[in-house]
């Protein structure tokens, strides 16, 4: 009979034996402790510290990236990028210096005029970039912008120096 004891024993399923529960040093319990402490430095000096309590890092981007993404974003807004107020004692400066202290500007009249200078100055630029482009370079330096004043003075589109 003992080889069928053997046999029922062989045919029941084995327990697995439980796995003892792994034993954490002091020194590995430290170390988790700074690195969780550093990583809520960091977090809270990048203020992408969440309530709950979770710690989310930053994720680094790409050179460009955020430019690129910026650049997306200013093209699908239509709001005027220099702010209303600076714009307008510019124009009131401008206008005492040509001796006009007496004027009045409509506010009408003020904004066609910063629609105006603001799509003037973004033309400038983009004729600047491709000048830079043209000279096999990424970064707009001075001398495409004066090469972009050359042409245009050539061309009589020139306002004033």
């Amino acid at each position: 009979m003992p080889p069928k004891k053997a046999q029922q024993a062989a045919k029941a399923p084995r327990e697995k034996p439980s796995a003892a529960p792994t034993r954490t040093s002091a020194r590995q319990i430290e170390a988790e402790k700074k690195r969780k402490a550093n990583a809520r430095k960091a977090a809270a000096r990048n203020n992408t510290a969440r309530t709950t309590g979770t710690v989310k890092v930053a994720r680094r981007t790409k050179p460009g990236t955020l430019a690129l993404r910026e650049i997306r974003q200013y093209q699908l807004n239509t709001e005027l990028l220099m702010p209303k107020l600076p714009f307008e004692r510019l124009i009131r400066e401008i206008l005492q210096d040509l001796g006009h202290t007496d004027w009045r500007i409509q506010e009408g009249a003020l904004g066609a005029l910063q629609e105006a200078t603001e799509a003037y100055l973004v033309n400038i630029f983009e004729q600047t970039l491709l000048s830079a482009i043209h000279g096999r370079r990424v970064t707009v330096q001075q001398k495409d912008m004066r090469h972009v004043f050359q042409l245009q003075r050539l061309n009589g589109l020139h306002i004033r120096d």
